[in-house]
């Protein structure tokens, strides 16, 4: 697996807390994880034990609260360089409804017995927005997470126990963009705020968000900058950014506390010309144009006008990889036949009309 998926799959749980977009945003496709059979578990690590330091765990709003993690393995090596070894444990929901799905319990540190037979002990930090009932699934040694190293290793799995959460005033995220459909070519900026779910309002402190795009969406960590008293940051972003994924994250150690993903909204914007303008009636003309961004399989339809203000769909395409459709005229009598492409709203993509041109038939 190279870097990037690993890092992908790593900042999925990162961004586990995604929750749905305001009505303005439309929610963004994370990128697909290499499938999990082109990965394995280091043949060097056996887990015998892994406990945690208590069943149960109540969390309020941002704060979070360590829990103790011990876990009884060996690794397998005589190379000096792994006495250091760190081991990473992985905890997924398995009932409840809180926004987080994965919990990791990072870097532990070996504090007793050998490389070969030895305890490990460290936290896991439990956010209220965990709010369910989470288990031990896997064990993994390293420093990095996030793929960086280029390692190619999973988890070793582990069946182990499982802790309780009950979070409370789970912190909420909400994101506008400004302009709210954002033109090709020009910059924008991103209103983000944070809130308390349970009394729709905020916090009344500065608090750390991140407000990224592209691969920073899904790295260990991108930098955090401080919202205002009410919750709220605004960030400036140039224009190219709108074209990947934008995201709020608020960072924990190890995995987001809560996360928002999405796309800025595009207009649509569409182009047609037929290949000829005069031709016998009942000819098949091809219409040939293209949709700006290039949003890819969505749908094109060639309309037709009756009388003075009826467009009624003739044909219809679907938005090549370039950008490109093509789309069939049949003008069907003689003298003017008007016509016109229209692209629906597809995605984040705005609905939009080309200017109409005539096909005149003979």
């Amino acid at each position: 697996m190279n870097t990037w998926a690993r890092r992908v799959r790593v900042g999925i749980a990162a961004l586990a807390g995604m929750v749905s977009m305001a009505a303005m945003l439309v929610a963004a496709p994370m990128a697909t994880a290499v499938p999990r059979a082109a990965e394995s578990p280091d043949p060097k690590l056996s887990v015998t034990d892994v406990d945690l330091g208590r069943p149960t765990v109540a969390v309020s709003g941002l704060n979070r609260v360590a829990v103790g993690v011990t876990v009884k393995a060996g690794y397998n090596s005589d190379d000096p360089v792994d006495n250091d070894t760190l081991l990473n444990v992985f905890l997924k929901r398995t009932g409840g409804i809180g926004p987080v799905r994965l919990m990791i319990a990072g870097h532990l540190k070996r504090t007793a017995g050998t490389l070969k037979n030895g305890t490990w002990t460290g936290t896991v930090d439990v956010p209220s927005t965990a709010n369910g009932t989470f288990k031990v699934y896997g064990v993994m040694p390293g420093f990095t997470l996030d793929g960086s190293d280029g390692s190619m290793t999973t988890e070793t799995p582990f069946d182990g126990p499982s802790i309780a959460v009950t979070g409370v005033h789970l912190p909420r995220l909400g994101v506008s963009v400004i302009p709210k459909v954002v033109p090709f070519g020009s910059a924008y900026q991103l209103r983000a705020a944070i809130w308390d779910s349970a009394t729709g309002k905020p916090y009344g402190s500065r608090l750390p968000l991140q407000v990224v795009n592209d691969n920073l969406c899904v790295e260990y960590d991108a930098g955090s900058k401080l919202t205002d008293t009410a919750g709220i940051l605004v960030t400036s972003f140039p224009a190219s950014a709108a074209d990947s994924l934008n995201c709020v994250r608020v960072r924990g150690k190890f995995f987001d506390t809560i996360g928002l993903g999405f796309a800025p909204l595009r207009p649509g914007i569409i182009g047609a010309v037929p290949s000829k303008t005069v031709v016998p009636v009942n000819t098949i003309v091809p219409v040939n144009g293209s949709v700006a961004g290039a949003p890819f399989r969505c749908p094109v339809i060639l309309q037709r006008l009756y009388g003075a203000s009826q467009w009624r769909n003739a044909s219809q395409d679907l938005v090549r990889q370039s950008g490109r459709f093509t789309v069939l005229a049949q003008p069907s009598y003689r003298g003017n036949n008007i016509y016109r492409a229209y692209f629906p709203t597809c995605g984040r993509y705005q609905a939009g009309i080309s200017k109409s041109f005539v096909i005149r038939g003979t």
